[in-house]
């Protein structure tokens, strides 16, 4: 589906994300590219907030595959099992860990197929990983970037790659590496699921979704304005 927003627009709305929060961050804590991984690998179907409760610990103690490792599958369980399907991740983590070492001298690669082939790593993960810790311009797609690339129109698509590839075709270069955690942050505080704040949207009159703001015809997402879970 083509983004209806004229390419004038599409500048106008990440300007006005930009003039807002200058410099975006994660809201995962973390202390290196290992201990941003694992943090994501535990995020997925949990809150960024739960993950950092457990991890707040965990991270003193394990922020090296080796010490990971001596902690163990057991004594990780004992920090995350908060969040949910905590032994599934650390079972994961514990294998991603093993796997560092013995094919990356310890490291994180920077590089998409290695990190999509370890265990718990999917595309969306693989792309947190690559923007937070090595600077690339990727797009981590997750609820609420579908969200809003759905209900305001900017990238529509029936899937997250679909709205992954809309976005890589129209953000423009200068918000590039920035935009997914603008589009984040604006789904999760303003752009919310069931009763958008659009009274405080500061891109409302840019966003084509006609039950809030008027301007066309409503685009509506695939899951009846919800996403489906969108998995690593």
């Amino acid at each position: 589906m083509a983004c209806p927003f004229a390419k004038s627009d599409v500048e106008t709305f990440f300007a006005r994300l930009q003039a807002a929060t200058p410099e975006p961050k994660t809201e995962l804590d973390y202390i290196n590219a290992y201990t941003l991984l694992v943090a994501v690998v535990l995020s997925a179907q949990a809150t960024d907030k739960g993950v950092n409760k457990a991890t707040a610990a965990l991270f003193k103690l394990a922020d090296t595959p080796v010490k990971m490792l001596a902690l163990g599958e057991a004594g990780l369980i004992g920090h995350i099992k908060t969040i949910g399907l905590y032994r599934t991740k650390a079972r994961n983590v514990i294998a991603l860990s093993k796997i560092l070492l013995a094919q990356h001298g310890g490291g994180v690669p920077r590089d998409r197929e290695a990190l999509e082939s370890l265990p718990g790593v999917g595309r969306k993960t693989a792309n947190v990983v690559l923007n937070v810790a090595f600077g690339e311009k990727t797009m981590a797609i997750d609820t609420h970037i579908f969200r809003v690339a759905n209900r305001t129109g900017l990238a529509p698509g029936k899937t997250p790659r679909e709205v992954e590839d809309g976005l890589m075709r129209i953000v423009p270069d200068a918000y590039a590496l920035h935009a997914h955690h603008w589009l984040i942050l604006h789904g999760r505080y303003v752009c919310v699921a069931r009763a958008p704040k659009c009274p405080e949207c500061i891109v409302r009159d840019l966003c084509h979704f006609a039950d809030k703001t008027g301007v066309a015809k409503p685009l509506r997402t695939p899951a009846g304005g919800r996403a489906k879970r969108l998995g690593n």
